[in-house]
């Protein structure tokens, strides 16, 4: 859970930023966006697999400079 301590002479905005790049660290947006619909099984293996192999492409591309 994210806890943003407000100082005396803080403003709400910059709190309110504080938050926001927190959660961004943290990956909550990320997450909320990945649950906001139903992937089936076959669906995120598929997604996995592809990143995988998109990681092992990027590397090899580095390997072989």
């Amino acid at each position: 859970m994210i806890q943003v301590t407000v100082g005396p002479d803080e403003t709400f905005d910059r709190a309110l930023a504080r938050f926001k790049k927190m959660c961004g660290k943290a990956g909550i947006v990320t997450e909320i966006k990945k649950r906001s619909f139903y992937e089936k099984p076959s669906e995120k293996r598929r997604r996995l697999e592809l990143k995988r192999q998109r990681k092992l492409k990027s590397r090899s591309y580095y390997d072989n400079r």
